[in-house]
């Protein structure tokens, strides 16, 4: 019932930028957290940040980097990258979790858009 579109990735040399957005539609209810996730080749999914609709600062997950910011408009969140590594190389995801009570929510992935930073 959610649709996730991603969008923004690519290609880019080592100290370059890269700005990711995440648009979701459909039944997002009155409350709801939008996140973004990466993924490497053999490696575990890992939370970069989380922001939700009604407010209140960014949750951070461990492998956040600093030279990365989100930013959220209603519906639309976006991770600005900038200075980029060959090691930021992964598949990031996009995932929103619709809440229906304060312990309880349904979880919506995006299909994962890919960067690539070449030395």
């Amino acid at each position: 019932q959610v649709q996730l579109v991603e969008s923004g990735g690519g290609s880019v040399q080592a100290g370059g930028s890269l700005t990711l957005s995440c648009v979701a539609s459909g039944n997002l209810g009155t409350s709801n957290t939008m996140s973004w996730f990466r993924q490497s080749d053999g490696a575990q999914r890992r939370e970069l940040v989380a922001l939700m609709s009604n407010g209140g600062s960014a949750v951070y997950g461990q492998s956040m980097e600093d030279r990365f910011t989100i930013s959220r408009d209603d519906a639309t969140v976006k991770l600005d990258m900038t200075n980029l590594k060959p090691e930021d190389t992964a598949v990031y995801y996009c995932k929103i979790d619709v809440w229906a009570t304060h312990w309880s929510a349904h979880e919506f992935w995006g299909q994962g858009i890919q960067v690539n930073v070449s030395s």
